[in-house]
């Protein structure tokens, strides 16, 4: 079993059309590798130069925000939910 992946409509243009994924990984930096092998070009829109998670994208598993558990080195394992949210400007 996998890890199901929630794609943002802004980021679905990358996957064609696709609002979730299954992807086999046991971290999140593995499973944003994965995507990226699937969909070449969605790590650069999720990660900077340096690897880490851009400012503006918030990745949540199971509904905790993994710059709060581990980063990019949180666990994953089957039957988890990731969910991609892009960062929503206002005032």
């Amino acid at each position: 079993m996998a890890v199901t992946v929630r794609i943002p409509t802004p980021l679905r243009r990358v996957t064609s059309g696709l609002d979730k994924v299954d992807i086999e990984c046991t971290t999140m930096s593995e499973c944003i590798a994965s995507l990226d092998r699937r969909f070449p070009g969605i790590k650069e829109r999720l990660c900077d130069e340096k690897g880490e998670l851009r400012h503006f994208v918030n990745i949540y598993l199971n509904g905790e925000d993994v710059r709060f558990l581990k980063g990019l080195q949180t666990e994953t394992k089957a039957g988890d939910e990731v969910s991609i949210v892009p960062a929503v400007a206002g005032g």
